[in-house]
């Protein structure tokens, strides 16, 4: 497949994938999309549906969360600025929509976690914030300002919901409408505000932290029948302390964890 924007895949990989942001005028030129708001307001009712509602603004940071499922009186109550609805792996819930994932086939399909769809109104946001993972920002409908970073104070706002930044400046801004897509390498402090009633869907990186690679290795170690083996000293020798983990003990454990990933 040719990627969004008709961008040669070898030079969009060297020159900005997880190194800086690039903006591609109408990548999608002439984008319709195949769900509309009350679509997705209809998915964030639905009982398996993880989906958010975030109201609030920056910098007055009075920020509030409601998570679904919602009922349709939640969304005609309203406010008619500043809120939006966010709905994770919406193309596992609309299969038709996997098939725009194929445009980002020049990427490994494994490293593709979901697509998740914004609907915000004028003045709509969540914040400034900073993603750990790659992720394309496609403008569906309406006018969007995304502002961006790449130096930042990180410390972020106490006791909220969402992780925000307290304080952001911008580097870079640019307004998007449909069809515009915007990459965002990880680490890049963005912040999106909604000009008008529109959506953004977002195909988001999968990124997994050693933490999470150490937890999945061990419930798959935890589901064999030997739960790969287990820890041995047929030549104990007394300790220094009695409660001391020493280095004896740690080399075991260590050639005990080596053994399993041969």
């Amino acid at each position: 497949m040719i990627p969004p924007g008709k961008l040669d895949p070898d030079r969009f990989l060297q020159k900005y994938w997880q190194k800086k942001p690039l903006l591609v005028r109408q990548a999608f030129p002439g984008f319709e999309p195949e769900l509309r708001a009350e679509d997705v307001a209809g998915l964030a009712c639905e009982e398996w549906a993880d989906a958010r509602l975030v109201t609030g603004s920056f910098p007055a940071h009075d920020w509030q969360v409601r998570y679904g499922p919602f009922e349709d009186d939640d969304f005609t109550r309203l406010q008619p600025e500043q809120w939006t609805l966010l709905v994770q792996d919406v193309e596992k819930h609309y299969p038709p929509l996997a098939a725009l994932l194929e445009d980002f086939s020049f990427l490994p399909s494994w490293r593709i976690d979901d697509l998740m769809i914004s609907v915000s109104g004028p003045g709509g946001s969540v914040g400034p914030h900073v993603d750990q993972y790659d992720v394309f920002l496609l403008q569906a409908s309406g006018r969007k300002r995304w502002q961006v970073a790449c130096v930042f104070d990180g410390q972020l706002l106490a006791d909220c919901e969402i992780s925000v930044l307290q304080q952001f400046e911008s580097e870079q801004e640019w307004v998007l409408e449909a069809g515009d897509l915007l990459y965002l390498p990880p680490g890049v402090a963005h912040y999106g505000l909604a000009l008008e009633t529109g959506m953004t869907w977002s195909i988001g990186m999968r990124a997994h932290s050693a933490a999470d690679l150490f937890q999945a290795f061990g419930e798959w170690l935890a589901a064999q029948p030997d739960e790969g083996g287990r820890y041995r000293d047929p030549y104990l020798a007394r300790p220094g302390s009695t409660g001391e983990v020493d280095r004896a003990a740690i080399a075991r454990f260590r050639g005990l964890l080596e053994q399993q990933t041969k």
